[in-house]
């Protein structure tokens, strides 16, 4: 079943990139599972687990991020903070625009 990618609106041609990106994502899950499942029977055949040999961490999943402390905060609202990484919030560059200093909003 070929497509012709010439004749497809902008919405089909953006409806299919969702399908292939879904199908590619799950294939990936797919063949990672079965490398782990390959990687154990590999370490049985020796007389251990995967777990012994990768020294009890996990294996497959991905490490959880540690956050950042947060070392700026919105003076009108407390519950707003950055780290001071990465983008800069809009009440950080508002606060910026309208002549606070950074140090001003430290924690």
């Amino acid at each position: 079943m070929k497509k012709d990618l010439k004749t497809m609106s902008r919405k089909e041609l953006l409806d299919l990139r969702i399908d292939i990106d879904t199908a590619l994502t799950e294939l990936a899950e797919q063949e990672k599972q079965k490398a782990l499942d390959a990687a154990e029977k590999a370490a049985q055949v020796y007389g251990y687990s995967l777990s012994e040999l990768t020294n009890g961490k996990k294996v497959g999943k991905k490490a959880a991020k540690s956050k950042l402390p947060a070392k700026y905060h919105d003076p009108e609202n407390p519950d707003a903070t950055w780290s001071g990484r990465g983008r800069q919030p809009d009440w950080f560059k508002s606060a910026i625009a309208a002549g606070k200093a950074p140090e001003d909003l430290e924690i």
